[in-house]
């Protein structure tokens, strides 16, 4: 007969096994996801500030793009 403490520790190192297994599953398709749709571009920001009511330069937009990238 199977002891109740091995049965305790066999679904305690399952429920971390899939745990691992899951977040690592979940990060891949994450960033799988990010990859294909970035989540802010240039036209973006370009949108962003035209609602401001300003004409951004390149200038700008680059440096906006420069510093979310950074923040990464």
């Amino acid at each position: 007969m199977i002891q109740w403490w091995i049965a305790l520790v066999v679904g305690i190192i399952a429920l971390l096994v899939g745990a691992v297994i899951g977040f690592f599953v979940a990060r891949y398709v994450f960033q799988r996801y990010l990859k294909k749709h970035p989540p802010i571009n240039e036209n973006m920001v370009r949108a962003m500030f035209s609602q401001m009511g300003r004409t951004p330069s390149e200038k700008q937009v680059r440096a906006v793009m420069r510093s979310m990238e950074e923040n990464k």
